[in-house]
């Protein structure tokens, strides 16, 4: 006999699910479905409206975030460089505050009764899909002549060219564990954050426009946010985890959505109020114990927990919906529908998701000034562009923004730290819980590159050992590794460049310092580049990357 169908094995799944009941036990305070005939279980939101999906309370970044190309109206900029280079601006340490928001705990705890759970190491035997490792990735092109590249580690041919998901933000257990051990495997994860660029017909509710969920949509239509690569070194394969906002659907369920990814409720007109929220950049991002810290360009930080990672797949087989421990069932093979559905769980067809636990907002209130060209100030709330961890003394997170300046501003930006004490105690406080930064800088200034300011266009910093490095990207052509050192001007605490500029990859992006103390390796500074081949950049390549962090400091003569 043939194969039963997918809408019948979805049937004898619903009715497995009631039976399957008495093995979950929901979490205190959560209200169990009843199990049963589909009549008993009450109907969720209407496919595809959404209409029950509530601002998440975030603004949005600048259309073209982090693009070195965008001008101050979002478009390709047409303007010459600054003529006149700016000065250091001076650090302000206040302005970097951070405050929790209102507590998510409740509804991660019913998300949490309502799916099944899955660890990191499990998820990491459970990885996918193949990573090239050193030679395998084929050609060097991508990297400048200055810095010998250690290790290599390339993507699937389809994650490798995907115009939908472009990386940016790296991180790993080095971050999250000074041993370098999680748990019992021998995975040390790396972990990669990808940001969905591109929706071709996402709704905005206008005329014609209707929805994403039509069978003329691409799969691609949905804005999908972000999602995280976990990269067993062990095996060298990887699997892509969503990240995803809970919230409570117009009837009265718990479900998610994606980051920052409301579709739009308008009927005629685009106003802000009924718009479609555009997702986040994810530029940089910290894994430090259980907790992944994910950058909010405009807004500060997302805070997601390892503890909480939703399998919606459990018997790994995708054709068989699974049972969930609501007495719904899930199914990962739609990739145009995501959260509770008609009690049907979507997730775009992954098999993970992530539920955002926390957040931390910048107390600071912006300056006067538009961003919408990248551009920066000196003073006000910075962005959150980009974060790393310093593990080499009291542990810290690194905090810095990307900026523009030839589309304005007076700043080409500024780097603050945190304790990270501070932030735990934050995520894990109540609502209105601050972390304050300890210190702070404005970025080396005033020295010109490309006819241009070289203090610009910054990418991801890390300090190691009291030292700081960024990545300067430089639009389809080699970036630049650079170095500065606090020190006194003039009374005034300020990193001062070194006058040696290193060249770096194309397409360069976030630092991770694999500092190797648990296993007794060399420290590496690891990076990434986020370029795909194109036909104006065809030896652009995603790859991530180490270099010897000793030759690193080497090459600076340092």
């Amino acid at each position: 006999m043939g194969q039963p169908s997918r809408r019948t094995r979805l049937a004898a799944c619903a009715v497995a699910a009631g039976a399957l009941l008495s093995a979950f036990v929901p979490a205190a305070g959560a209200a169990a479905t009843p199990a049963g005939a589909p009549g008993t279980i009450a109907a969720d939101d209407p496919v595809p409206g959404h209409e029950g999906m509530p601002d998440d309370g975030f603004e949005d970044a600048p259309e073209g975030e982090q693009d070195d190309l965008t001008g101050p109206d979002g478009s390709v900029s047409g303007l010459a460089p600054a003529d006149v280079l700016p000065a250091p601006v001076p650090g302000r340490a206040g302005d970097f505050k951070l405050a929790a928001g209102s507590s998510l705990t409740g509804l991660v705890n019913d998300l949490d009764a309502a799916l099944p759970k899955q660890g990191l190491t499990e998820l990491m035997g459970q990885a996918n899909r193949p990573a090239g490792w050193e030679g395998a990735c084929g050609s060097k092109s991508i990297y400048g002549p200055d810095l010998a590249v250690n290790h290599r580690i390339c993507w699937k041919d389809d994650d490798a060219t995907s115009t939908e998901w472009i990386p940016q933000a790296i991180t790993g257990v080095s971050d999250a564990q000074e041993d370098e051990d999680w748990g019992s495997s021998n995975a040390e994860p790396i972990a990669v954050a990808g940001y969905d660029n591109s929706n071709p017909g996402r709704s905005d509710y206008t005329s014609g426009r209707d929805n994403c969920v039509q069978d003329a949509a691409s799969d691609a239509c949905n804005e999908k946010g972000i999602r995280v690569s976990f990269f067993n070194q062990a095996t060298q394969m990887y699997r892509h985890v969503l990240l995803v906002w809970p919230y409570v659907n117009s009837k009265d369920h718990i479900s998610f959505d994606a980051l920052h990814a409301r579709e739009g409720k308008c009927t005629s007109g685009v106003t802000a109020s009924c718009a479609a929220q555009q997702g986040i950049h994810a530029g940089g991002m910290v894994w430090y114990g259980n907790y992944l810290y994910v950058a909010d360009t405009a807004n500060g930080m997302r805070v997601f927990d390892l503890r909480k990672i939703m399998d919606l797949n459990p018997d790994n087989d995708a054709d068989v919906n699974d049972p969930t421990p609501d007495g719904l069932v899930s199914d990962v093979l739609d990739k145009k529908r995501v959260g509770r559905q008609s009690n049907v769980w979507y997730s775009y067809g992954y098999r993970y998701v992530m539920p955002q636990v926390a957040t931390l907002k910048f107390t600071t209130a912006k300056n006067g000034g538009s961003t919408k060209g990248n551009q920066c100030y000196s003073t006000g709330r910075p962005k959150a562009s980009y974060i790393s961890l310093d593990r080499t003394d009291t542990d810290h997170l690194v905090l810095g923004e990307y900026c523009n300046h030839n589309n304005g501003g007076d700043s080409t930006g500024r780097v603050g730290t945190y304790p990270m004490t501070a932030l735990t105690a934050a995520v894990e406080g109540a609502a209105g819980t601050t972390a304050s930064a300890d210190l702070a800088y404005g970025l080396p200034a005033g020295t010109a590159f490309n006819g241009e300011d070289l203090w610009h266009k910054i990418q991801g910093v890390t300090r190691y050992e009291g030292t700081w490095y960024f990545h300067r990207s430089n639009a389809s052509s080699n970036g630049r590794l650079l170095q500065a050192t606090p020190q006194t001007v003039g009374g005034t605490p300020q990193l001062v460049a070194n006058t040696k500029v290193l060249q770096s990859s194309i397409g360069p992006e976030d630092f991770y310092l694999a500092h190797g103390r648990g296993d007794g390796f060399a420290p590496q500074l690891y990076s990434l580049g986020e370029h795909a081949p194109t036909t104006t950049c065809p030896g652009c390549k995603r790859e991530m990357y180490s270099y010897n962090m000793s030759e690193v400091i080497g090459d600076f003569g340092s």
